[in-house]
């Protein structure tokens, strides 16, 4: 079966600035997918192309063996998008909500309110149909959302930071949730998040810095691939530690956001080396196995950070 989603050689610019410079990705169909970076890398623009609202400059994209470009009203039938912010009316209930959802896909009748009872169902909101949209929490209209973007029963589900503003036990709720849909519908989903604690929850992660995909594969797998532990030192004056840290203990060091950090094979043995060493002038020291945010650093050589200052999209 071909791939949900089949991109090559995928390209966009807005003016001189490009957003996305050449990428290429493959996501399998039942597969929950995350394009994990900071704010500007590039995620927004590529939610917006697969959602059918952008025209690429260049590249090819399939979606469930669909054209992009070709056939992108059928492609808009197949799939359900969530936004990061929600486009519900708040005056209207929660069925009032689906109803109107329903119907932008021809939905009516019985077969409308028939989705709609099973939808709620699925997303744990029976007992709240009647209420007003504006009387829930963040976490319980974040579901809403995920309802109206399940309610036509889409083979692909695109969500744009799905935790973005709950709480944590929204979060762990909201992917419940969407562990069910994989499991019990088959519905892939593809999902944009800065969240690397999100990132680890899908099947596989693509990193995505400066609008090209520098890493991608399983989390576990990512992480294994550095091979090494991880110092961070904390000091007053890290460039000066730095320098002297090279020179008497010959490993080679990088300095990430005021900090200078080590990949080394023997972490514990490089700590007590280190201590004992330049104790006097190390404010903290921190040994760890790698994360995402290591790979992240060992792919960009900067920090993962969100990026609000930079206009990028």
């Amino acid at each position: 079966m071909p791939p949900a989603i089949d991109i090559a050689g995928l390209r966009h610019a807005y003016g001189n600035r490009s957003a996305l410079d050449g990428i290429d990705l493959k996501i399998e169909r039942g597969e929950v997918y995350g394009l994990l970076g900071p704010n500007g890398g590039g995620k927004t623009t590529l939610f917006r192309i697969l959602s059918t609202l952008l025209i690429p400059s260049g590249g090819t994209v399939r979606i469930l063996d669909l054209d992009l470009l070709r056939d992108a009203a059928e492609i808009r039938a197949r799939i359900g998008v969530v936004f990061q912010h929600a486009s519900l009316d708040l005056k209207l209930t929660v069925l009032e909500n689906l109803r109107h959802q329903g119907h932008l896909y021809g939905l009516r009748g019985r077969a409308l309110l028939e989705r709609i009872e099973a939808i709620l169902r699925c997303v744990g909101l029976t007992d709240r149909r009647n209420d007003r949209t504006e009387e829930l929490s963040g976490g319980l209209r974040r579901r809403v959302d995920l309802a109206r973007g399940l309610l036509h029963r889409p083979e692909l589900l695109l969500f744009d930071e799905p935790s973005s503003g709950l709480d944590p036990l929204a979060r762990r709720t909201l992917w419940e949730d969407l562990q069910s849909l994989r499991e019990e519908q088959g519905v892939t989903v593809l999902l944009t998040t800065h969240f690397i604690e999100e990132a680890e929850r899908c099947d596989r992660v693509g990193i995505l810095d400066r609008g090209r995909l520098v890493a991608q594969g399983a989390p576990d797998a990512l992480k294994r691939s550095m091979e090494q532990d991880v110092l961070v030192i904390e000091a007053e004056h890290t460039e000066a530690l730095r320098a002297e840290i090279e020179a008497k203990a010959s490993v080679t060091t990088t300095l990430v956001d005021g900090t200078v950090r080590i990949e080394c094979d023997d972490g514990q043995a490089m700590m007590a080396s280190l201590y004992a060493g330049f104790r006097e002038r190390i404010s903290a020291i921190r040994l760890g196995r790698p994360t995402l945010e290591d790979v992240f650093i060992r792919e960009t050589g900067r920090p993962f950070e969100t990026e609000e200052g930079r206009n990028a999209r």
